[in-house]
């Protein structure tokens, strides 16, 4: 686990119960585990892991018209809340951290296995609740699927979306994160990617003319 607070709230929560509450206690700390990666340009009060996953939920709903029909789009919005579960207790784990992908998979896994065996594991039903969890969440792990590599491509636009809305409200150059553009697997998503880096691009120029105006 990552910090003394994950510990914390580790002990707190009651393990092998026939209840599902434990589960949506846990669920709290999405809510209030912010987003790394921002953290380092100052922005102490961005979003939370849950935020991240809430939008992409919905975008998963809205793939375009050529990759829509070849999806299970109810699966694809259940990955997306399910992908990032584990940093409820891990945290955000960005690559400055120094920890390579091995070991973050490690932990990852680590916290699936306790929140789907030792959380959901006496609840009535919540074996096949917690499998369920499980599954989904290594389907994303391994990336082989269209709606798993559907759902990592969200997961880039929405970062992607607030890198640029994070630009515009903070008046700070997220340029570090443009990379993430050019991981993005499927040429729909390319495109939706494109169309936000020329979004962006639209607004440094504006904001650069305008300070050659003043």
């Amino acid at each position: 686990m990552r910090s003394t607070g994950s510990r914390t709230a580790l002990a707190m929560l009651a393990t092998n119960s026939a209840s599902p509450i434990p589960f949506f206690h846990l669920l709290e700390r999405l809510k209030t585990t912010k987003r790394e990666g921002w953290r380092r340009f100052g922005i102490t009060a961005g979003e939370s892991i849950s935020d991240h996953m809430y939008r992409m939920s919905v975008m998963t709903m809205l793939a375009p018209p050529s990759l829509a029909p070849r999806l299970n789009l109810p699966h694809c919005m259940k990955m997306a809340l399910i992908h990032d579960m584990a940093e409820s207790l891990v945290g955000d784990i960005t690559p400055v951290d120094n920890v390579d992908k091995q070991e973050k998979a490690r932990r990852e896994a680590d916290v699936m296995n306790y929140i789907t065996k030792n959380l959901l594991g006496g609840v009535p039903g919540g074996m096949l609740t917690g499998d369920e969890v499980m599954k989904v969440f290594q389907e994303y792990e391994d990336n082989e699927t269209l709606e798993a590599k559907y759902v990592h491509d969200i997961d880039k636009m929405e970062l992607l979306l607030q890198m640029v809305e994070y630009e515009r409200t903070h008046d700070l150059d997220l340029s570090e994160f443009c990379h993430v553009a050019n991981r993005v697997q499927l040429p729909e998503i390319k495109e939706w990617a494109a169309t936000v880096l020329q979004e962006r691009e639209a607004f440094w120029k504006k904001k650069a003319a305008n300070g050659v105006q003043a």
